[in-house]
């Protein structure tokens, strides 16, 4: 592989927007330490008070609670430290064929996108921090389910090794990205023009690179047309 991503140079414009962004993740971020403190505790204390009188489904539920609010608490820790410049990042042993799969069916079933397939066998185990690189993965899925195409989507996830990196591709059949907004899609707040969608922040991308430069990698669109799109990560290998 010839190129590395790498990030352009900041504009004052740039950094008073990166500055909204570490301010909008601090405050939401501590705002929500609290319910979510509150959800585990009490999903916790459920579980040790009806573990014997509960089915296994009604268990399996409850455990589900439990474990999305205590990643859901890393998370938010992690991005409170993110937003105060010094990133909480917990690296383990992730089996990034699982994680994929596991971010994929919630975000299929939260959507409702009928007939949409994820091709992504064989993926390796990387070592990096799952909940923020979790996040990565649900920030890019969403987009290619959002800005699909008159076809059933279709995602495809293949990892490779080079040197002391691991170059992850996630490819998509959407609309494409037209040429005239290649260079805005990583600035924070900008959001791509599609009509008749629930528009968001316009923090996903963005994210999504400050994400990856904590985990000591980087994010770029290496082929965008009317066929789909396909973003390139960066990720050392240890």
């Amino acid at each position: 592989m010839s190129s590395n991503p790498t990030r352009p140079p900041e504009t004052n414009g740039a950094s008073d927007s990166e500055e909204r962004i570490k301010r909008f993740l601090a405050t939401a971020s501590h705002d929500l330490q609290s319910p979510l403190r509150h959800i585990a505790m009490y999903a916790e204390l459920l579980l040790d008070d009806l573990e014997e009188t509960l089915d296994g489904e009604q268990l399996q539920s409850l455990r589900m609670i439990m474990e999305k609010a205590q990643t859901a608490q890393r998370l938010t820790k992690a991005l409170m430290s993110l937003a105060g410049g010094t990133p909480q990042v917990t690296p383990e042993e992730v089996d990034l064929q699982a994680l994929a799969e596991n971010v994929w069916g919630e975000l299929t079933d939260e959507t409702a996108v009928g007939e949409a397939t994820l091709e992504s066998d064989g993926l390796p185990s990387i070592r990096t921090d799952p909940a923020l690189f979790g996040l990565v993965l649900r920030h890019l899925l969403t987009n290619a389910l959002t800005y699909r195409s008159e076809v059933p989507p279709h995602v495809a996830i293949a990892a490779e090794r080079e040197g002391t990196d691991w170059f992850i591709r996630i490819s998509d059949n959407g609309t494409g990205i037209d040429p005239a907004y290649r260079e805005r899609i990583f600035e924070p707040f900008w959001k791509l023009p599609k009509p008749g969608t629930v528009q968001g922040a316009g923090l996903g991308l963005t994210t999504t690179r400050e994400f990856l430069t904590a985990l000591g990698g980087d994010i770029s669109l290496e082929h965008s047309d009317e066929s789909g799109s396909r973003f390139i990560i960066r990720l050392p290998i240890a």
